[in-house]
């Protein structure tokens, strides 16, 4: 007699169904799909998914709040009953699985899926699923930028079918106007429709709210591309020569050493470069730019929404002070005003047990803190010296940059 499987679970236990819907509807199910529809009590959907399936209906039907309510009250206030929600395709793909995950444990759901509109889109194109994909749903287009590589494949999901011209126009504008755009609408349904234009020709027009967005990278000479690799060249960055140079950059993104998740502190951020790319180096990553002066705070994000991060949250006002009631952080960095009174200090009092805090000092001022601390918590003091060649009469020399002492430390 085989063994009983401990994670078994009872089926009567699973009290919430959810199920993955194409716009094929009722066709592209399957019989235990139909069968915990037409079993339900409640079925919940957005109005579209539940016209789909109103020939199973024998429940009730309640179609989405408007707005979405993300904490799900009205289907966990009905836990133990027989409850179906409907989702779009793959509802652990940017779905309402995902919500849903979060308030209801796994052994009490039973899920469904139907392929995602990515699936979809790749199987028409005949794509492997190794290409760049990205949700722009409710998000802004600017976080596409990173991926704009010559040669890219990217699949997109977006909001409606009017981002897709601002979408085009932004490509064009970046230098990457030869890039193929095919629109795919309405993927699965008898109305599925492919349309493909250039975005420096986009022109059209009565796009289904329902599309998925593929784009094939192509550019101009002068393209905005962004360097996968850390320390992006400063013209990449508006700023008045407040800023974190290239190779300082470099060395100080690699002594902070992100981790997947983790929230950085740019404190005195200038042009927002050391917090910019903190959050380019993963999708994951959260960064808080902290600045005093206004016309760099509105520089700040500015950079941030043109270098694809967009999320980076600016902080106008001066450290201490502004520290208020931020999210504990997982990592700092000081390039500003670091040498004023009570900076360092409560700066190493908010950062997280295990979290680490770099800081670079051109001043001997700040030197002289900075010396200070290690003496008294330890940590690593590195001093960095650049030269650059530069013209002098007919020929070059070497011409020295102003030398960093930078600081590293891990709290304890």
């Amino acid at each position: 007699m085989p063994a009983k499987d401990p994670l078994a679970v009872k089926s009567t236990s699973r009290w919430l169904t959810i199920v993955g819907i194409g716009e094929d509807g009722v066709a592209g199910l399957g019989d235990e799909a139909k069968q915990r529809i037409a079993q339900a009590e409640v079925v919940f959907g957005g109005k579209r998914h539940l016209a789909l399936i109103v020939s199973l209906l024998k429940g009730e039907a309640r179609p989405w709040p408007t707005p979405f309510d993300a904490e799900m009250r009205d289907v966990l206030a009905l836990k133990g009953k027989k409850i179906c929600v409907l989702a779009s395709g793959d509802p652990f793909f940017h779905g309402v699985g995902v919500t849903l995950a979060r308030k209801v444990k796994p052994e009490q759901m039973l899920v469904l899926p139907a392929p995602s509109s990515l699936s979809l889109a790749a199987s028409r194109l005949g794509w492997a699923h190794d290409v760049e994909t990205i949700s722009l749903h409710g998000h802004s287009i600017d976080l596409i930028r990173p991926l704009l590589h010559p040669g890219t494949r990217i699949l997109a999901l977006t909001s409606d079918g009017d981002a897709l011209a601002a979408i085009a126009k932004l490509l064009d504008e970046l230098g990457f106007g030869p890039s193929r755009l095919t629109i795919l609408e309405a993927l699965g349904g008898p109305g599925e429709t492919r349309r493909t234009v250039r975005a420096d020709a986009f022109d059209l027009k009565n796009i289904n709210p329902l599309n998925v967005l593929a784009l094939e990278i192509e550019s101009t000479p002068d393209a905005r591309v962004l360097p996968l690799t850390v320390g992006l060249a400063d013209h990449l960055f508006e700023h008045d020569g407040q800023i974190t140079k290239r190779e300082i950059r470099a060395i100080t993104l690699s002594a902070l050493a992100p981790r997947r998740g983790e929230l950085l502190w740019d404190i005195g951020a200038g042009s927002g470069s050391i917090g910019i790319e903190w959050m380019l180096a993963h999708s994951s990553l959260r960064a808080i730019a902290i600045e005093a002066d206004g016309e760099r705070a509105a520089r700040i994000a500015r950079n941030a929404a043109h270098c694809g991060v967009p999320g980076l949250v600016v902080v106008e006002g001066a450290a201490p002070k502004a520290f208020g009631k931020l999210e504990t952080p997982d990592a700092i960095f000081i390039g500003g005003g670091g040498s004023d009174a009570g900076v360092l200090e409560k700066a190493v009092k908010a950062l997280r047990a295990g979290g680490r805090l770099v800081a670079n000092a051109v001043t001997l001022e700040m030197e002289a803190l900075l010396l200070d601390q290690h003496v008294r918590r330890g940590g690593d003091l590195t001093r960095i010296a650049l030269s650059r060649a530069a013209p002098v009469g007919s020929m070059q020399a070497w011409r020295p940059a102003m030398p960093v002492t930078q600081w590293s430390w891990v709290k304890p």
